[in-house]
């Protein structure tokens, strides 16, 4: 099967790509030119996705997803990034009537997985980026190390559907895939019928979301072979503070 490619760009064009159409792909050596992360330092992390706990809060009575999770806050004057004290991940029914409106206690992200430059870099650069993009002083930052795994014969990176985070921007990255078909992504204009698919197949693709304007999907995983899985980073974007109840 030939697999739609991302429509990728070049970092020069990514704020006016972003601007116009409200979503954004770059490949990895874009990605690493846009924030300055060594790409062999990325691809350093990749071991402690094999070392995330399962998610216990899935109301689907699955066993397919394993995560940990971190926050920050940027400061786009100093382009400071300072590690907060942990805290559940909580999202309103509006934005996932599945898993909406309950705190969600994740394991923290490992301690030198936060330590790495390259995973600050990564974080500081796209925080600027998009801090310019949308004339922001201060990103309150989630970030999301996913595994989505076949081992029951199926895994859903997005059991809530299309949905958006409610949050101000959102970058998804594909750490990496083995064994498995599907995945596909789909990001769809939030108030028109406009859309576009894709499957994210090399390590640290990256799609940036204006969470206002789009509402995307990732499509389920069925396995190919054994130990089937698909990783995911994600990093949500959101002004004037974390969501809360």
């Amino acid at each position: 099967m030939t697999l739609l490619a991302p429509p990728t760009v070049s970092p020069e064009i990514l704020d006016s790509t972003l601007r116009t159409g409200g979503f954004a792909a770059l490949d990895a050596h874009g990605l690493c030119a846009l924030t300055g992360a060594r790409l062999e330092g990325l691809e350093a992390l990749r071991p402690s996705w094999d070392r995330l706990p399962a998610d216990a809060y899935l109301r689907d009575g699955g066993r397919y997803r394993f995560r940990r999770h971190a926050c920050f806050v940027f400061d786009a004057g100093s382009h400071a990034l300072t590690l907060q004290a942990h805290r559940a991940h909580w999202q309103p029914v509006s934005y996932n009537a599945l898993h909406g409106g309950i705190e969600r206690w994740f394991a923290p992200v490992e301690a030198e997985t936060l330590a790495s430059p390259d995973w600050q870099a990564l974080l500081v650069g796209l925080a600027s980026v998009l801090a310019r993009v949308a004339g922001v002083a201060q990103w309150f930052i989630e970030t999301h190390q996913f595994r989505i795994d076949t081992a029951d014969g199926i895994g859903r990176p997005t059991p809530e559907g299309a949905h958006r985070d409610g949050v101000d921007y959102v970058a998804v990255m594909l750490v990496g895939r083995a064994g498995i078909k599907g995945g596909e992504t789909r990001v769809f204009e939030a108030d028109g019928p406009a859309g576009v698919r894709f499957t994210m197949t090399e390590p640290w693709t990256a799609l940036l979301l204006d969470d206002a304007r789009v509402i995307h999907e990732s499509t389920p995983i069925l396995p190919l072979a054994a130990g089937g899985h698909r990783d995911t980073l994600v990093v949500t974007f959101r002004s004037g503070g974390f969501q809360g109840p």
